[in-house]
Order: C-alpha cells, then sequence, then structure tokens
C-alpha cells in the first residue's frame, strides 16, 4: 500500500521548536520531491517547504525562512521538518506530498498526500 504519514504536530508556545516527520512507503521514494503544506483556520493551503530527494535541493517559503529545516533520511524513506522559533501564526495542520516533477506548490502536480498533523503555537 501507498502511504504517506505525517506525524509530529501538537502544542507549543511562541519561540518553541517540533519536529514534524513524513515517513513515505509503498513507492519509490529517490523519485520524488516532498513537500510540506499547511492550512491555518481561515485561510488557504499554502506551500511551506520542498526537498528533492534525488539530490537534496530545498525550498522554502518566505514566511519560513531561517526558522524551519527541511532534510530527507532516504535510508528511512523519510522526511523531516524542523521546526524552530514558532509564531502564533504558524499554526495550522500540517500536509506532506510526493510528486516526481520536483519541487512544486501546484497541488494537482503531487500524487500522494498523507493526512495533516496538527500544530498549534500559543502566545
Amino acid at each position: 500500500e501507498v502511504q504517506l504519514q505525517a506525524s509530529g504536530g501538537g502544542l507549543v508556545q511562541a519561540g518553541g521548536s517540533l519536529r514534524l516527520s513524513c515517513a513515505a512507503s509503498g513507492f519509490m521514494f529517490d523519485n520524488y520531491a516532498i513537500g510540506w503544506f499547511r492550512q491555518a483556520p481561515g485561510k488557504e493551503r499554502e506551500g511551506v517547504s520542498c526537498i528533492r530527494s534525488s539530490d537534496h535541493t530545498t525550498y522554502y517559503a518566505d514566511s519560513v525562512k531561517g526558522r524551519l529545516t527541511i532534510s530527507s533520511d532516504n535510508a528511512k524513506n523519510t522526511v523531516y521538518l524542523q521546526m524552530n522559533s514558532l509564531k502564533p501564526e504558524d499554526t495550522a495542520v500540517y500536509y506532506c506530498a510526493a510528486g516526481t516533477l520536483g519541487c512544486t506548490a501546484i497541488e494537482e502536480l503531487h500524487d500522494y498526500w498523507g493526512q495533516g498533523t496538527l500544530v498549534t503555537v500559543s502566545s
């Protein structure tokens, strides 16, 4: 079965840290780019970060540069999103998604989506 499972969300105070994980199985991980998207209450879903598994090239949205770091452990078929200096505006459901056309914020170009994990940042 193809699975893409996001985990690691939780409650954290502003300025704190969390590490999200996206564990993939059932497809050729090294041929895909893995992206993180988020959807905050009352807002549209937006791309946050992405990593291309083949060469580890990365992308970050301007709003998270310097605070979030994406990485890939190809041996474990897992992508991580280290989240530091969290702000209340980071509160959202975070989703991971996989696509074969490189890193892109176009949701329709992603083949697989995981269930989201909720990040709540309190002030």
